[in-house]
């Protein structure tokens, strides 16, 4: 061979490559947003159930008292375009991944307003997990009682101790 050939050759291969690298990026990047997307509607969809088993890290919310907390909430995330918006991969590994994105949330309070921040997800028996202290975070539920706090509740519009 000679060296014209060689360096196509080399050229082509390179590009095969690189090509092949962007697209596992790509994939990896689909399933992380999917896998969310779909947490994202099981929480919309008013499945607690089933959102308690897509989550990670439960600690020591048990799934009746998760139930309980979420079908309280107001909050839920928007449909359709709303819902993902701006997803970004901020680090990747085997078992975890930080993400960007902007979430769309539909409220009873508000008609709508959105979080965007980053959120790390858990690789789990196959499918990325997001973390259960951040569906509650977002949902606007905490595991402590607000004994001497005062919070306004727009429902009746009044102030509560």
């Amino acid at each position: 061979m000679n060296i014209r050939s060689l360096f196509a050759v080399s050229c082509v291969a390179a590009f095969l490559l690189i090509g092949a690298s962007f697209s596992v990026a790509s994939e990896a990047a689909s399933l992380l947003e999917k896998n969310m997307s779909e947490t994202l509607d099981v929480w919309r969809d008013g499945q607690y159930e089933k959102l308690f088993d897509q989550l990670a890290h439960r600690g020591k919310t048990s799934r009746e008292m998760f139930v309980k907390n979420m079908r309280a909430s107001t909050t839920r995330p928007a449909c359709c375009w709303q819902k993902m918006e701006n997803f970004k991969i901020l680090n990747e590994k085997r078992t975890e991944a930080t993400v960007y994105v902007k979430i769309g949330l539909d409220s009873v309070a508000d008609s709508s307003e959105s979080i965007t921040r980053e959120f790390k997800l858990t690789h789990q028996e196959g499918v990325w997990k997001m973390q259960l202290a951040d569906v509650l975070s977002i949902a606007g539920v905490t595991g402590k009682k607000r004994s001497s706090a005062r919070r306004y509740s727009a429902k009746n519009s009044v102030y509560h101790d």
